[in-house]
C-alpha cells in the first residue's frame, strides 16, 4: 500500500514538473529573439529563449542520436523510432565559435540502422532559428560513447563537454533545437510542447492510488474476516 502511495505521489510530482517547465519555456520563448552571433552567450542567458544564428553547417561532423521518438505536433510517437540529427554550426562573426544544432528527426531503417536516411544540408551560409536548450535530451545508455572518429557516428546521447574537446573551434554550451518548418531537407521538426506526457503521469498516478486503495480494502476485509472467525471460535 505504501509503495502505491509513494509511486502515485511521484507521478503527480513529475506531472507538475512538466507543467512548470512548459510555463517557463512559454514565458522565455515569448521574449525578443536572441542573436547568437552577437557574442559568446552562456546557457543561463539563453535557455528556453528563441534564438537566431547565421553561419554554416559542418556536415562532416554530423551525429545521429538513436532511439528518438517521432515528433508529431502535440505528441511523441513511441511507435516510430528514429534519429535526432545533430550537427555543429559555425557562426559568422569576429569570434569563431560553433553551436550544436538539433536539426530535426529522421526515420531509421528497420532492417539495418547503418543505412541512414537521405537528408539535405545547405552548403553555404544560412540563417537558422530555434530555441536554446541545455542539451538534446538524454536516453538510457549502455556502455561507453563511441569514439568521435567512428563513421557514421550513431550514438545514444551527445556530450557537449566531450564534443568541445574534439572540435577545433570554441563551442557555445547549449544546443539549438531548430524550428524552421519548411526547409524541405528531409527532417521533421513538429516539436511537441513540454507538457506532452502530463496526462500519462496523471493516469499512472490514478493507477497507483487505485492499487493502494485496493490493498487497503483487502487488508481491512481480511482483518475483519479473521476477527469474525476468531470471535466464532469462542
Amino acid at each position: 500500500m505504501a509503495i502505491g502511495l509513494l509511486a502515485g505521489r511521484w507521478q503527480l510530482s513529475r506531472a507538475e514538473q512538466k507543467i512548470v517547465l512548459a510555463n517557463q519555456i512559454a514565458t522565455m520563448a515569448a521574449k525578443e529573439r536572441i542573436d547568437l552571433n552577437a557574442k559568446a552567450w552562456t546557457l543561463s542567458e539563453v535557455e528556453f529563449r528563441a534564438v537566431q544564428a547565421r553561419g554554416q553547417f559542418l556536415s562532416n561532423e554530423i551525429v545521429w542520436l538513436d532511439n528518438r521518438p517521432k515528433p508529431n505536433h502535440g505528441s511523441l510517437s513511441q511507435a516510430h523510432s528514429g534519429f535526432y540529427v545533430l550537427m555543429p554550426f559555425l557562426l559568422d562573426g569576429p569570434v569563431t565559435q560553433v553551436i550544436w544544432v538539433n536539426r530535426g528527426w529522421a526515420p531509421r531503417n528497420s532492417q539495418d540502422r547503418l543505412i541512414l536516411p537521405s537528408i539535405n544540408t545547405p552548403t553555404g551560409r544560412v540563417t537558422i532559428e530555434g530555441v536554446a536548450f541545455a542539451g538534446a535530451g538524454k536516453v538510457l545508455e549502455l556502455g561507453d560513447q563511441p569514439n568521435s572518429k567512428d563513421r557514421p557516428r550513431i550514438q545514444q546521447n551527445l556530450d557537449l563537454a566531450y564534443e568541445e574537446k574534439q572540435l577545433k573551434y570554441p563551442q557555445l554550451p547549449f544546443v539549438i533545437r531548430q524550428n524552421d518548418p519548411d526547409r524541405n531537407d528531409g527532417l521533421l521538426r513538429n516539436w511537441p510542447p513540454a507538457t506532452v506526457g502530463v496526462d500519462r503521469h496523471y493516469a499512472y498516478a490514478f493507477q497507483w492510488f487505485a492499487l493502494a486503495a485496493a490493498a487497503l480494502v483487502f487488508w481491512f476485509t481480511t482483518g475483519f474476516m479473521r476477527y469474525r472467525n476468531k470471535d466464532k471460535s469462542f
